[in-house]
């Protein structure tokens, strides 16, 4: 049996790699016409490494990236208000966080596939169920058939809307830059992520290699998406603190992308049949837990797991029983924690560092425990 799967992004890639290792034979679909090393920065959670461990990743990806062992919420000056620990989760699990470039990890990826078909430059059109069979048609004219689908082809993905319409992608209304900058954070900085909250927006940023710093920016926006460029985030973070601002200063613009916040109200339904959703076409959820690639990587695992014990249909059907409640509880806080993040009102700024600063760290463990530990079969 081959199982077919649309989209070679980080989810797609990591089930190719899972389900090779489980002896499945399988083909990737890319609408991209070359993998190049593009992308901003990724966050590998302890869940994701946990993975990555399993499948033997682990050294690769911990030797190309930076590990992380502290997550930090902070002022617009970089005063603490909140901190994850995650000294606790590293000796548990022992794994670390790992802060890498998107593009880097993706080809090291490729690089773990022995016989996995990349087919480039197939942008899938349209999918059609006759019977047991599907009906793959691309944007270039090609046509296949496939037994078994994934649909790993992100928030927007065509396998979704065709053979699972009821969905809908909700807008969050705010605005998100991702940028690569030549910058050497300070030594007590190098080793955890650092996110700063001001009125209506926020700044985040973590080292990623040696000489790379990942960051990201989010503002809210009123109407018009468009309303935001480039141009204007140096002003709209000038309060921020001086090396915020050094490092949004050290960005070529040719390394910085933007994109709207967007996520999936969660559905419950992932599968029909010989049909499966993974990672953002399952369950698509804002970034504000740092989990939607993560999420993906899990879905891989349990997903592999799944069908080396069951066949095609119950297999399919257990997945969303493990995958499903744990997805929708990110997609959830992830949505309450960017509205929060980006209150515009004094009053409720200033009650939100207020409730952030009394939060015991018990309450913070608790949450990320649930978090990153994965499913059983």
């Amino acid at each position: 049996m081959v199982i077919d799967i649309i989209g070679a992004g980080i989810g797609g890639l990591t089930t190719a790699i899972a389900l090779e290792q489980k002896g499945f034979k399988t083909r990737i679909f890319e609408q991209a016409e070359k993998i190049k090393p593009v992308g901003a920065g990724i966050i590998l959670a302890n869940n994701a490494m946990q993975v990555y461990k399993k499948l033997d990743l682990n050294d690769t990806i911990k030797n190309n990236g930076n590990p992380i062992s502290s997550l930090n919420i902070t002022t617009p000056n970089l005063k603490l208000l909140s901190k994850v620990d995650l000294n606790y989760f590293e000796q548990k699990y022992e794994v670390k966080n790992i802060a890498i470039h998107r593009g880097i990890l993706q080809q090291i990826l490729i690089d773990q596939l022995k016989s996995s078909e990349i087919i480039l430059n197939h942008k899938l059109k349209s999918v059609i169920k006759n019977g047991n069979e599907l009906a793959l048609s691309f944007e270039n004219g090609k046509n296949y058939k496939s037994s078994t689908l994934i649909g790993a082809d992100g928030i927007n993905s065509v396998v979704r809307q065709q053979l699972f319409p009821k969905n809908k992608i909700r807008h969050a209304n705010q605005s998100c830059w991702r940028g690569i900058s030549d910058y050497n954070l300070p030594p007590d900085l190098r080793n955890e992520l650092n996110e700063a909250w001001g009125k209506e927006g926020r700044f985040g940023f973590v080292q990623i290699s040696e000489d790379k710093v990942y960051w990201y920016a989010l503002k809210s926006f009123m109407k018009n998406k468009d309303e935001l460029t480039f141009n204007n985030v140096k002003e709209a973070f000038y309060k921020f603190h001086p090396t915020i601002k050094d490092i949004i200063c050290s960005t070529s613009m040719q390394h910085i992308n933007k994109a709207e916040i967007s996520d999936l109200k969660p559905t419950k339904i992932w599968y029909n049949k010989n049909v499966c959703l993974i990672g953002d076409a399952a369950h698509a959820t804002t970034p504000n837990m740092g989990q939607g690639a993560c999420q993906a990587i899990e879905d891989a695992f349990i997903l592999s797991e799944c069908l080396s014990k069951y066949e095609v249909n119950k297999a399919f059907n257990e997945f969303q029983k493990i995958r499903l409640p744990k997805a929708h509880q990110v997609v959830k806080i992830s949505w309450i924690i960017g509205k929060i993040a980006h209150y515009s009102s004094p009053f409720l700024i200033k009650l939100r560092n207020t409730i952030l600063r009394l939060t015991p760290s018990s309450v913070n463990k608790k949450q990320n425990e649930s978090i990153f530990k994965l499913g059983n079969i």
